[in-house]
């Protein structure tokens, strides 16, 4: 009851697309019910209820849930915020014998942050969506105009050699 909706984003949401890349946490897009006199968005309510179940160890900017350092995302503007919406629910072992159903967020919102993002890691993700075709270039192409990114993927693409692979789109 604390989060409204949440969606599993960067690395570890990129495993639903394309090969397994090394990742230090695990990072969860999370929406929350805000007040309407407030526009303050703070983990806090989430840090209480992960203590009381005993969770209280950090690991750099994560909390560390069952070996591995979670760190919630607040959705910070629209393009996380249409994210978070378009979420697609999968169901996985994750490599254990009971099925768990999550949402991830889609391979063309997954790069498109990693575009805003534009870390030397994200241009990596985001090469490896392509060399894989595992992203709609179109629909690619259009979250990036419509959230005003084209000139930032300009920027990867000239920074990684690469030929726009959205050209004339």
């Amino acid at each position: 009851g604390i989060v409204e909706q949440y969606a599993i984003a960067g690395a570890v949401a990129a495993l639903n697309y394309i090969e397994p890349s090394v990742t230090e946490d695990l990072d969860i897009l999370i929406s929350f019910e805000i007040q309407p006199a407030s526009s303050l968005v703070t983990i806090g309510p989430i840090v209480r209820y992960l203590a009381s179940k005993g969770y209280t160890e950090w690991r750099k900017e994560g909390l560390m849930i069952e070996e591995w350092p979670v760190q919630f995302l607040p959705v910070a503007d629209s393009l996380d915020r249409e994210a978070l919406d378009s979420a697609a629910a999968v169901e996985d072992n994750f490599g254990s014998d009971v099925p768990v159903s999550t949402r991830v967020l889609s391979a063309q919102h997954v790069v498109a942050t990693a575009v805003r993002t534009a870390r030397p890691k994200d241009f990596i993700r985001i090469a490896a969506f392509l060399d894989e075709e595992a992203v709609d270039l179109d629909a690619l192409n259009a979250l990036l105009r419509r959230y005003d990114l084209y000139h930032k993927w300009a920027e990867f693409c000239q920074k990684t050699g690469l030929s726009d692979p959205l050209g004339g789109r």
